[in-house]
């Protein structure tokens, strides 16, 4: 099995396939002698305000702490990242578009405009505004009429896009979360988990590139009034960029935060602080923790023969098995010449296989506990051989067969 090169590339691996060498890359050994330097230490997270709150590493999506992730609390305005996420989508599907007008009607300037209390973009009443310019007001001015207007123009009723938030929420794997309306205010069965905003805020940075963007600009005029973003980090560190802000007296402070260093970016949910700044000073003391605690590696690469054993019946006489998407994995700094990953593959595979059909599993440990697994598929179609080369081989598996009889 070729192993990505790498300076200092320690990860052991061993195939489980009959009749298959699989190499194994060592790093290369210093030419001369250097001091023992103890193993750095990694503290436990900070203990930070909020009610639960949850610290990812963007690269991989796993979780490297957190507090009551799976509680339900009330989102706030964090709701308006699912109304992004919802909205991009139907964009990207081509039903709606960035140039659309969009009309503002009585229900989205009564329930999210100027005569309420909550935050607004000051909308008029009938008026039309873009798209991209709702956009902009419900992420950078948190505006509620805003995500009332554009609830409306891609479903058609708040209640029906509210039915499409919750589609997409379990498609993304938001499993713990129900959404009640566009914009966050106060409702009855509207809820959502610190893991599930990491999950949901992960798959808008992913797919949403260009309107994750504006979660990073810092203020937008509307109507004659400009607003600045309420997400105090941007002010306080250039490397972060995103994502939400929410408040309402029920769920407290929440903060949905991500920054980016180098290759690496970690994503801080913080649900029920305390005060704006508490919020804050708990998103950027979990972000700092991960960049300096812990790190990223992509061990394997998609769609790159990890093992060629031996087809049997085949056209061919191999069959090269990989993954479909890279095998990243976040751990401890220090930690990363521990892992150990097996390739579970069957002694005997018989054509046929079809393009990406499972056939193993790629595992990958670290002190002998789970970090990863990955199914590993077929990169190509191996079809079945002719009569005289099936023949052939089923006469040299009852050997084989036999042979592993007498070795038991």
């Amino acid at each position: 099995m070729k192993l990505l090169p790498r300076s200092l590339f320690a990860f052991a691996a061993a195939a489980l396939v009959a009749g298959v060498t699989v190499a194994q890359q060592t790093p290369p050994r210093p030419s001369v002698p250097r001091p023992v330097v103890p193993e750095a230490p990694v503290p436990p997270p900070p203990d930070v305000e909020g009610k639960s709150w949850v610290l990812m590493d963007y690269n991989t999506g796993q979780i490297i702490a957190s507090k009551e992730p799976d509680m339900q609390v009330e989102p706030a305005s964090i709701t308006k990242v699912m109304t992004d996420y919802v909205v991009s989508a139907e964009i990207g599907n081509g039903k709606i578009h960035m140039t659309d007008p969009v009309t503002i009607s009585e229900n989205a300037w009564r329930g999210g405009g100027a005569g309420t209390d909550g935050s607004t973009s000051f909308l008029k009443l009938n008026s039309q505004v873009p798209l991209k310019d709702l956009l902009y007001g419900m992420i950078i001015q948190s505006g509620n009429d805003a995500a009332i207007a554009l609830a409306e123009h891609t479903a058609g009723s708040e209640p029906a896009f509210a039915n499409l938030m919750n589609a997409y929420a379990k498609q993304l794997g938001m499993t713990h979360s129900n959404f009640q309306n566009a914009s966050g205010y106060p409702i009855a069965n509207h809820y959502t988990t610190a893991r599930d905003i990491a999950i949901l805020s992960r798959a808008l940075i992913h797919d949403f590139p260009e309107d994750y963007a504006i979660s990073a600009v810092k203020e937008f005029e509307w109507n004659g009034i400009k607003q600045h973003n309420r997400n105090l980090l941007l002010w306080r560190d250039n490397t972060v960029d995103g994502i939400k802000t929410g408040h309402t007296a029920a769920a407290g402070y929440c903060l949905a935060a991500s920054a980016k260093q180098g290759d690496a970016r970690m994503i801080a949910i913080v649900m029920g602080a305390n005060s704006e700044k508490g919020r804050a000073d708990a998103a950027l003391a979990l972000l700092n923790y991960g960049f300096r605690f812990y790190e990223s590696h992509k061990l394997y690469e998609a769609n790159k023969p990890l093992a060629t054993p031996k087809l049997w019946k085949g056209a061919e006489n191999t069959i090269p098995l990989g993954l479909t998407e890279d095998a990243m994995v976040s751990v401890k700094r220090g930690d990363y010449d521990k892992l150990k990953a097996n390739l579970d593959i069957p002694a005997t595979l018989i054509a046929p296989f079809k393009k990406g059909q499972q056939v193993g599993t790629l595992r990958v440990t670290l002190d002998g506990q789970p970090v990863l697994t990955k199914p590993l598929v077929a990169l190509a179609d191996a079809p079945e051989g002719g009569f005289f080369s099936r023949l052939w081989d089923t006469i040299l598996l009852w050997f084989h067969s036999d042979s592993d009889s007498d070795k038991k």
